[in-house]
């Protein structure tokens, strides 16, 4: 296995392009192992995960099943929400019912978000922004004034980096420049953590934010993972089961892929098949904002355990020795080659 330096996987906010040879490698190697990886997470007490997401429910359709494991082996795990996701839209149209949602949405998501997180087993904080809403029409209007994508870069870092001084993480993972779709508050998201990510380390920045801590290594979300749909799609239609992803995986694969869908090859696949029933919990606490029969339940849980039973990340910058492909967030912390 190819030993990587810290100078090696400085891939910075760029991470992993799809050309990089390390990148290609590593994606034929989770491809021909998966998933025969391993299957649980080591210990993990002592060391410390924080997760930035834009927009509460956010937390629980990315990753979650990572939080919950890691969490479960005894890491401290912490999500940073950034907004209250007080433009969202009633999604589950259930959740009409439910007189509160229509005068006081952002406290029915703030108790959704703290039902998700005791179902996750992690640390939560708002890190108080005015959630942006997603711009629609032609031309685009103007984001909402003191909306956090309106907001100056460094005005919107600053609570970020004051919370990674304070927690302490060892990693920190955000989306890629994409937002993982393209939402305003996501690609700021992106924007933020990418830039608390390397400043935090640095005294003479944010000076007033309290004192330095360096986090170890930056990941990318990859919950869009192309190969992970077709997997999925491939197993469903050869189990005689109709699959919910052929639709997505034609225009992602023909000349209507969408521009926001990157290329980055995933490095770094978390074993997550026994907390799966976790995420679902904590999905279906943000039950104005997902349909408990919808997109996010079309794979049973048995069959994810055993076609893809991972959450898979890009590595976008480490400041220790590891090695891709990876099956652990914490490679390179725990005195691993």
């Amino acid at each position: 296995m190819h030993q990587t330096t810290p100078s090696e996987t400085a891939l910075d906010a760029s991470a992993v392009p799809a050309d990089d040879p390390r990148a290609s490698v590593a994606a034929q190697e989770l491809h021909d192992r998966a998933p025969r990886g391993a299957t649980s997470v080591p210990n993990s007490e002592g060391l410390r995960l924080l997760a930035v997401h834009a927009h509460p429910d956010d937390e629980s359709s990315k990753g979650a099943a990572m939080m919950a494991a890691y969490a479960d082996a005894g890491a401290e795990v912490m999500v940073a929400t950034v907004t209250g996701g007080e433009a969202g839209s009633l999604l589950n149209p259930a959740a009409a019912e439910i007189q509160q949602c229509h005068r006081d949405l952002t406290g029915v998501r703030r108790r959704e978000m703290a039902e998700a997180a005791q179902a996750l087993g992690v640390q939560h904080v708002w890190l108080g922004f005015v959630d942006s809403g997603l711009p629609e029409g032609d031309p685009l209007p103007p984001l909402p004034f003191g909306s956090y994508a309106a907001l100056p870069l460094e005005t919107a870092s600053a609570p970020l980096v004051r919370l990674i001084r304070r927690f302490r993480p060892h990693v920190v993972t955000c989306y890629d420049e994409s937002g993982g779709y393209p939402h305003p508050d996501h690609i700021m998201s992106h924007q933020t953590t990418v830039e608390a990510y390397h400043a935090a380390g640095d005294a003479a920045r944010y000076p007033d934010c309290g004192e330095p801590w360096e986090p170890q290594k930056l990941y990318y979300d990859r919950a869009f993972n192309p190969g992970r749909f077709r997997a999925l799609h491939d197993a469903l239609i050869a189990a005689g089961i109709n699959s919910p992803f052929g639709e997505r995986l034609a225009r992602w694969e023909s000349d209507e892929r969408p521009d926001w869908l990157t290329n980055h090859e995933v490095t770094t696949q978390v074993p997550v098949g026994n907390f799966l029933e976790a995420r679902d919990t904590a999905l279906r606490a943000h039950r104005t904002q997902v349909d408990p029969d919808g997109f996010f339940f079309a794979t049973p849980n048995d069959f994810l355990r055993e076609v893809w039973p991972y959450d898979d990340f890009v590595l976008a910058h480490s400041r220790v020795e590891t090695s891709i492909p990876e099956n652990d967030l914490f490679s390179g912390l725990r005195g691993n080659p």
